[in-house]
């Protein structure tokens, strides 16, 4: 493993930055840290939020050089995984605040309640809460049960 490697950190390219910074606040508790204004035409060029112990990265669009949102090039296949302690009071927060219930809450046999909405700028998120502790062993028994193998 690379030594050199210190941390990963999510950029957004969104249409409407603004908006999106907004409804991260309300859906997702989110804090902004930073922001940078294009002063040629408003556009937010770089904002860093924190939600949660994670910090992200979001911009407008600026397509001349490739940055574009998954609105504009038709989805994204990256899901992004949001830890939380109370899944069933975030998840409706996010709802209530613009997000799209993709896959309902549920228990799953790998000891989290799992949730999947998109966001309205296009990207998904897995909302997660740990409800027991389970062996790896035991995960995949309860996998090989559920599907018959």
């Amino acid at each position: 493993m690379s030594t050199s490697i210190s941390s990963l950190t999510p950029y957004f390219i969104v249409k409407n930055a603004r908006e999106a910074i907004d409804f991260y606040r309300s859906a997702f508790d989110a804090e902004e840290l930073f922001r940078l204004t294009d002063p040629r035409d408003g556009r937010i060029g770089h904002a860093e939020l924190k939600i949660g112990e994670s910090t992200v990265m979001i911009a407008d669009e600026y397509p001349d050089f490739g940055a574009l949102s998954p609105d504009t090039i038709g989805g994204s296949p990256v899901t992004f995984h949001l830890a939380t302690l109370s899944l069933d009071a975030d998840l409706a927060r996010a709802v209530e605040a613009g997000a799209v219930v993709l896959r309902a809450a549920a228990d799953q046999a790998y000891g989290e309640r799992v949730a999947m909405v998109v966001d309205p700028f296009g990207h998904r998120w897995m909302l997660s809460q740990k409800i027991e502790d389970v062996a790896a062993e035991e995960i995949q028994r309860r996998w090989n049960e559920e599907t018959g193998a």
